[in-house]
């Protein structure tokens, strides 16, 4: 499973777990929910989650830090300002709350099913590994600050 670690690019992750959740639905029957109540909330999720996201992105780039979390090496400074005060990964965060937003639209059970999925990859095989390099490089400040802040929400 190392080999894993930080491979793949968190966004391109995400586009491979829609494109898993859109076929589950066009295969499988969808959640006994009215179109457009699902559409509603899935506005809502999707606004939420690009909201987050984009505060994470935002945070990192006023602490002239790097965004590509492949490249943890390159982290310059620990953020812990702004979003970060709430959320250790606003960026996997706010996927996740994008990709809820497309199981709601797709008002698929099989789509919402991906969603565990996707914090279990996230977490194994890109936050621990992002986690273990901030310890080594930010020590007990990054130890301090992880006590505080959740890994998710």
């Amino acid at each position: 499973m190392q080999t894993l670690e930080l491979r793949i690019p968190p966004v391109v992750l995400v586009a491979l777990f829609a494109a898993a959740m859109w076929l589950l639905a066009q295969w499988l029957p969808p959640l006994a929910l009215p179109a457009l109540w699902g559409q509603v909330v899935a506005i809502v999720l999707a606004g939420a989650g690009i909201a987050v996201a984009f505060a994470g992105v935002l945070a990192f780039r006023r602490a002239d830090t790097t965004v590509d979390p492949r490249v943890p090496q390159q982290t310059s400074s620990l953020v812990i300002k702004g979003i970060y005060r709430y959320s250790r990964n606003p960026m996997y965060l706010g996927f996740l709350l994008l990709l809820t937003a497309l199981a709601f639209y797709l008002t698929n059970v099989a789509a919402l099913a991906m969603l565990p999925l996707f914090v279990l990859y996230m977490n194994r095989l890109q936050i621990v590994p992002e986690e273990r390099y901030l310890q080594e490089k930010f020590g007990a400040e990054y130890q301090v600050y992880s006590k505080q802040v959740r890994r998710w929400f």
